[in-house]
């Protein structure tokens, strides 16, 4: 054989061939060898091509600093791998046969019953090609939606008086819902904030839009209106958030990349059934979680005995600890500035001191009673995401992905590693099952199989080791045999991170700090009013213009969370 490159198919053909030649070896300790050569052959494959793409990626960073081009990206004729979980989590869905027949069908749902009728118009027939005995027999109706876009330019002529006797001119006021708001009217003002969070349109875009229809606008006005004019709303997003907090046990948690004025910052979505909240920050770290979960209240710090305990978790060194214990007075809270001053007085590292800050910061937020304290949270495996809360849910299509991410070399561990997700996805669809019609016997016979299904040795020894990391979380994993409730994957947050993504990729970063916020602000109303069944428009019109008909969606989270949600919209 010559010293050619070789691909991945060239690999798998060579072992293919070996593997033929080896079935017969009766010699224990020969197969043995023969499977250890396999599995570093694996491990080897797998360390080159992620060099490859490193050296790849700095190459790139030196074209760059040089002033040229990246490595173009070209894409394959063929799919690329697909590190995904969805397909064999649907394929494994709780339906029977029957259902998931009928599922593949498209299925239309009557509008009728949902569009509203502005207007009926009656569609005469020329009687005179009707046969003489012809009868009338009602009407067929048909729905046809349309749209019409129109200004609504009023010229308000303000009566003027004046009186020389008290040497003043009185005027009229304008309508409440245009008095003091500048010179453009509720509709206008209402449309921007939907084509935004909703539409996902840049400034540009939007201006152009109103310059189609006769409206006299800049695009320095749309900016100043949708960063400066809703600053009532930042309230309406507290309010989703903390009635969010209060609805379930548990809440769901996700992050994503944002720009903000040239500088990468993070933007954390919070949710569960009955909303989505967005909180971009320049970090995205334990203790920043811990300022979403209070909504940015002033940080507070308690060296208590849950303090101590997780410090003992984070293994300080013991002269830390000691002198720690003589800095800090026990079962006192304090606030961030002299927190941080009495930190001064202790000889500690970067990383100790964040250690103490966020023992210290849990501990306080757990004890306070100003915000909802969180007990669940629903996350991927991030390590800022562990020990806020009093228990952690972890998700399964998560873990999936990593056995989606193992590309082996050698055809046999391509088939071992099918056939272990094989069963993987059956037992999470036995977890599906469960919830719905749980039995207390049930409980143990999932968890015994749990620990057999994840004490599996397949000989793959990256497969053997991505299973046994798999058995650590069984804590995390199975919690939702504890609590019904909880879901099995953290698919809502992720969707939600997606809404982060389409805006990044459209108005590339904010420029401003008020522009951030109030883009959070709009993305967690127009989301939440989503899940709740409410309109985006008609809800953000009914603020804007003052009148306050529609009940608040922090309410309606209350009431649906309850059982007692009535569908008004």
């Amino acid at each position: 054989m010559g010293f050619k490159q070789l691909n991945k198919n060239d690999i798998q053909e060579i072992i293919t061939g070996l593997h033929s030649e080896t079935a017969s070896l009766s010699d224990p300790k020969t197969k043995d060898i023969f499977n250890t050569l396999l599995n570093v052959i694996d491990k080897l494959y797998s360390e080159i091509e992620s060099l490859k793409e490193q050296n790849q990626q700095l190459k790139d960073e030196v074209n760059c600093l040089k002033g040229e081009q990246r490595k173009p990206t070209i894409k394959a004729n063929s799919q690329p791998s697909d590190h995904s979980s969805e397909k064999e989590r649907k394929e494994n869905d709780d339906l029977s046969n029957e259902e998931k027949k009928g599922k593949n069908k498209r299925q239309r749902k009557p509008k009728l019953a949902t569009v509203k009728i502005d207007r009926e118009q009656i569609c005469p027939i020329d009687k005179s090609t009707l046969p003489q005995d012809a009868q009338s027999k009602g009407y067929s109706d048909i729905v046809i939606q349309d749209i019409k876009i129109i200004t609504d330019n009023v010229k308000y002529r303000r009566e003027v008086y004046y009186s020389p006797s008290t040497h003043k001119t009185y005027l009229a006021e304008l309508p409440a819902d245009v008095a003091g708001k500048g010179e453009y009217g509720v509709g206008i003002r209402s449309l921007i904030p939907l084509l935004k969070s909703e539409c996902h349109l840049s400034e540009r875009s939007i201006l152009g839009f109103f310059q189609n229809f006769g409206i006299e606008i800049s695009s320095a006005t749309i900016s100043n209106l949708w960063t400066k004019g809703y600053t009532d709303f930042h309230q309406e997003k507290a309010a989703i958030f903390e009635a969010g907090l209060l609805s379930t046990c548990y809440q769901q948690i996700d992050d994503t990349g944002a720009r903000v004025k040239g500088q990468n910052y993070y933007t954390q979505i919070l949710c569960n059934p009955f909303y989505s909240a967005y909180f971009t920050t320049p970090r995205k770290d334990r203790l920043t979680v811990l300022d979403v979960f209070m909504n940015f209240a002033p940080r507070q710090f308690l060296y208590n005995s849950e303090a101590i305990s997780l410090l003992d978790s984070f293994k300080l060194a013991k002269k830390t600890r000691q002198a720690i214990d003589e800095t800090l007075e026990k079962d006192r809270a304090y606030d961030e500035k002299l927190f941080n001053f009495l930190l001064g007085l202790i000889k500690l590292g970067p990383q100790q001191r964040t250690r103490v800050m966020e023992a210290c910061a849990i501990a306080a937020y757990r004890e306070q009673k100003e915000n909802p304290v969180i007990k669940i949270l629903m996350c991927d495996d991030a390590p800022q995401f562990k020990l806020l809360t009093e228990e952690l849910t972890l998700c399964w299509i998560h873990d999936g992905r990593h056995y989606k991410k193992l590309n082996p070399v050698v055809p046999l561990h391509k088939t071992l590693r099918d056939e272990f997700l094989t069963k993987y996805w059956l037992y999470y669809q036995q977890l599906k099952d469960y919830k719905k019609t749980p039995d207390p016997n049930k409980t143990i016979e999932l968890t015994q199989q749990f620990e057999a299904l994840f004490s599996t040795r397949t000989g793959y020894q990256q497969l053997d080791d991505r299973i046994a990391k798999t058995r650590e979380k069984r804590k995390e994993l199975l919690l939702v045999l504890k609590y019904l409730e909880l879901p099995l994957h953290n698919n809502a947050s992720e969707l939600g991170a997606r809404v982060q993504a389409r805006a990044r990729d459209i108005s590339l970063h904010t420029m401003s700090e008020d522009g951030t916020k109030i883009k959070d602000t709009f993305m967690t109303i127009s989301q939440t009013a989503k899940k709740l069944g409410v309109r985006t428009y008609d809800y953000i019109r009914d603020r804007v213009s003052g009148e306050l008909k529609l009940p608040s969606l922090a309410q309606l989270i209350h009431e649906k969370s309850q059982g007692d949600f009535v569908a008004t919209l």
